[in-house]
């Protein structure tokens, strides 16, 4: 399950990271790893601008964790496009952090084959469902609608021209069901409710978020076994 846990599984690395790019002197190394240490503090901290800036000057030589990385690259986007929940941009940069690996975006439940995901027969798989089954497939067909529509929007609108169904699809169906999964007593207990109701509301502004991030800053090679129905 994807969860906004982004934050609280730093590295050593990580660390030494925000230390290197922001302290001025070993006294500011000190004290900045002792202020990282506070989840307040550390969130502060996370949205510096000097962090995103070293991000995307150290390219393929930067040695932090993806989830460090996807955070602090969508915090700075998501903020540029008035999306200001923290909590919501570290559960999409877990969502960009599981999704990136191809094995990872497998449905729950066995509906659908590997990686080939058709939401068609995922909306099919929720009429069989158990109630725990409904609610991971539901979350599942938001996540893959936000994924596909915000980081391959491209493919999706091109293959919209031939017949495939269109962005505006997807961003009904993903809303609709991450709508349906917040009323969902696992979503109340892993305080995911008030995140997946955000990302219903506001699918849209959420996924053009996730458009510009992918064409100015991310560089996912598109899985070649993702199959848009």
């Amino acid at each position: 399950m994807v969860t906004h846990n982004c934050r609280d599984r730093l590295t050593a690395a990580d660390f030494e990271f925000v230390v290197r790019i922001l302290a001025a002197g070993r006294r500011d190394s000190a004290s900045l790893a002792e202020l990282l240490t506070d989840a307040e503090t550390r969130d502060t901290i996370l949205d510096h601008e000097s962090l995103f800036s070293a991000v995307l000057e150290s390219g393929a030589q930067l040695s932090i964790s993806p989830q460090c990385y996807f955070y602090i690259l969508l915090r700075h986007v998501l903020k540029q496009h008035g999306i200001s929940s923290r909590e919501t941009c570290d559960y999409l940069a877990s969502l960009l952090e599981k999704f990136s690996r191809t094995e990872q975006m497998r449905a729950p439940g066995g509906a659908g084959e590997g990686t080939q995901q058709y939401v068609s027969d995922l909306l099919l798989a929720l009429c069989t469902a158990s109630r725990s089954q409904e609610f991971f497939l539901r979350a599942h067909i938001g996540n893959y609608s936000l994924f596909i529509t915000g980081v391959f929007h491209d493919r999706v609108e091109h293959r919209s021209r031939r017949g495939g169904p269109d962005v505006e699809f997807y961003e009904g169906v993903g809303a609709a069901n991450y709508h349906a999964a917040a009323g969902h007593r696992v979503a109340r207990d892993n305080a995911l409710a008030p995140i997946y109701e955000e990302l219903s509301e506001r699918f849209h502004d959420i996924r053009v978020a996730l458009n510009d991030a992918a064409d100015r800053h991310l560089h996912l090679d598109e899985p070649s076994a993702i199959i848009l129905p």
